[in-house]
């Protein structure tokens, strides 16, 4: 994976715009933007959610899961290939399972309040809704945390720090020497 990575990158991203395309010629479902209230004028009355994801739904599903998975490999990118562990490995794939499981969420949430018309409620919201507006950025965390606890383990390490400070040293020490030299001449 290490050496492939950036080819996984360009295949995830050819797969969205495949997803981006079908959606685009997608037929256009009747009502699909909503129609006019029967008693109050200028009032729109949305159409049949159901057939308007009847098609693009699962493809929208599946290009979210790949944002999202494209989102973890261009995290692993940034990530110096000799601290792409195993260990963060796990970590990325710790984050994409809770951020996969999340979207899953928002979407069969969504699916089965247009089947049935009913959903629950947490903390204020319609229960897809709630994942979407909590689980988005609850799904970032662990991202977050991977950063700020694994700096110094997977991005900038003391081995790193002492390379950078010792190119700068030697830097100054030929700055200094050539000015040296110059006042000389």
């Amino acid at each position: 994976m290490r050496s492939n990575l950036i080819y996984i990158i360009f295949a995830v991203a050819a797969l969205m715009a495949a997803i981006l395309l079908a959606i685009c010629l997608a037929e256009t479902v009747p009502d699909a933007g909503g129609r006019a209230h029967a008693e109050i004028a200028g009032l729109q009355v949305g159409g049949d959610g159901t057939a308007r994801l009847q098609y693009i739904g699962p493809l929208a599903f599946l290009f979210q899961c790949l944002l999202l998975t494209q989102i973890a490999l261009l995290s692993l990118l940034g990530v110096a290939e000799r601290y792409r562990t195993n260990e963060l490995l796990t970590y990325m794939g710790g984050t994409l399972a809770i951020t996969l499981f999340i979207a899953w969420k928002m979407f069969s949430g969504h699916s089965a309040f247009l089947d049935t018309g009913e959903t629950a409620y947490f903390m204020g919201f319609p229960t897809a809704t709630a994942w979407q507006t909590y689980g988005t950025w609850l799904g970032a965390i662990p991202l977050i945390l991977i950063y700020s606890f694994g700096f110094n383990k997977f991005i900038y390490t003391k081995e790193d720090e002492e390379k950078f400070n010792a190119l700068l040293a030697e830097k100054t020490n030929k700055l200094s020497e050539a000015e040296n030299s110059d006042r000389a001449t």
